[in-house]
């Protein structure tokens, strides 16, 4: 098998990832199919009510921090997938009855947003951090990307499918095929062989436990640089809802069907980040900053582009810059962090990712209403060059990143790598010691 495959060899993994396609599917044909609605049924052309729904979704992340990367250390993940999974699902079948029965209100919309995000606040962190059990340590980069590979993949047929099915049936039935889809996931879950499960070592539970992740957080200055460069580009850079179905509706003025197209070509560009850092042995720091500011210039290349096809070509960069850094950042923090603290702090970094949605979409949705679509991929861009800029200082200060000249030719330096390894590795001794 060749090496950008390679966690696939084992059984669990197999398993766990063709469940996991199928209901990632649903999941993309559900929020493309909610945030058209709300966008052309329910409000008109509202995109401040799509950030409202976002940030509903989101918010529960950042509010139910310390509990839920608690609960990924602590309880068992295999159950607790299959008991959040399982709501997700039932709240899939909710709204999808109460739209095809005509009756689904705007306010509907924003209390299963609501309750959907109560539940992923805590099914992130336990299915980010469910892989070191699936497969062994070296491998564990690669199953990463391998599920940012699949997330992405399907978002190429969830986003056309949900649009063809809306034009054709309506929303309401995209929602009830979503809810359908949570039964793949939840059988893989009761297939897995778990005798063949990588147990790892559970926190003990203890005063202090809940807050143990941030105390780590905070003396891994390694961490903290990727934490802050994912909450600017997070926050403001990756509300695709709002940036593609304004683009798509108020600038091109296309239909449902245009619309899942576009989130789909930008999933080919996603797809193709994640499979490249799939095949890399392990994550590196610099493709961060790279990827950082790549996204920064697909977001501006994008906000200026005359015609619906040019756009829709600018959004394949924006697809592999920002799936090159989420990738890069998902496997730096999942294998440089103690396993007993692992969930905590995935819980973090997945809170500081998704929770900054609820400040970063009603703004962008503002910006779109206020002063046109362009504009809001502009607040993108802007967040991608920030992003870049934190990560240079960083190098600067902590890498040892030197501009030097030979001659005329300008030679960036960095500081030998057993050096920087050495240094890192007595701050993570430090920090676990500490915390």
């Amino acid at each position: 098998m060749s090496s950008m495959f390679r966690s696939l060899a084992g059984v669990n993994y197999r398993i766990w990832a063709a469940g996991a396609i199928v209901s990632n599917v649903g999941t993309w044909m559900q929020r493309t199919a909610q945030d058209w609605i709300v966008l052309t049924q329910l409000t008109h052309n509202n995109a401040a009510a799509v950030g409202v729904v976002m940030a509903l979704q989101f918010a529960p992340q950042l509010i139910l921090l310390p509990v839920t990367g608690w609960a990924a250390d602590h309880l068992d993940r295999r159950k607790l997938l299959m008991a959040t999974q399982g709501a997700m699902g039932m709240l899939g079948l909710g709204l999808g009855i109460l739209t095809v029965t005509g009756v689904v209100q705007l306010w509907h919309v924003y209390l299963f947003a609501l309750l959907l995000g109560v539940v992923a606040a805590f099914d992130a962190p336990a299915r980010q951090t469910f892989v070191s059990d699936l497969v062994a340590g070296p491998n564990l980069s690669n199953a990463v990307a391998l599920n940012s590979a699949s997330f992405n993949a399907a978002r190429l047929l969830g986003p056309a499918v949900a649009g063809l099915l809306t034009a054709a049936v309506g929303a309401g039935w995209v929602f009830l095929i979503n809810a359908a889809t949570f039964g793949a996931v939840l059988l893989s879950l009761a297939m897995l062989r778990r005798d063949q499960l990588y147990r790892t070592e559970r926190a003990k539970r203890s005063r202090g436990s809940l807050v143990d992740g941030f105390r780590y957080v905070r003396r891994r200055p390694d961490i903290l640089v990727i934490l802050i460069m994912v909450f600017l580009i997070g926050t403001f850079g990756l509300n695709f809802p709002i940036f593609i179905s304004t683009m798509s509706v108020t600038v091109f003025h296309q239909g449902a069907g245009e619309y899942g197209i576009l989130s789909s070509i930008m999933a080919v560009g996603s797809v193709v980040g994640a499979l490249l850092s799939a095949r890399r042995d392990r994550p590196r720091v610099s493709l961060l900053f790279a990827g950082a500011a790549l996204f920064g210039l697909g977001c501006a290349v994008a906000a200026v582009m005359p015609t619906y096809w040019l756009f829709a070509a600018a959004l394949i960069v924006i697809g592999v810059s920002s799936q090159t850094l989420m990738t890069t950042a998902n496997g730096t923090v999942q294998m440089t962090t103690d396993p007993v603290l692992r969930g905590r702090v995935m819980a973090i970094y997945m809170a500081i990712f998704m929770g900054g949605t609820p400040i970063g979409a009603p703004i962008v949705g503002w910006v779109a209403d206020a002063f046109g679509p362009r504009w809001a991929m502009g607040v993108g861009a802007a967040s991608g060059f920030a992003a870049a800029l934190v990560g240079v200082i960083y190098l600067v200060k902590y890498r040892g990143l030197r501009v030097r000249f030979t001659g005329l030719r300008p030679r960036v330096v960095l500081a030998p790598r057993e050096v920087v390894r050495e240094e890192l590795q007595e701050v993570e001794a430090t920090a676990t010691r500490t915390s």
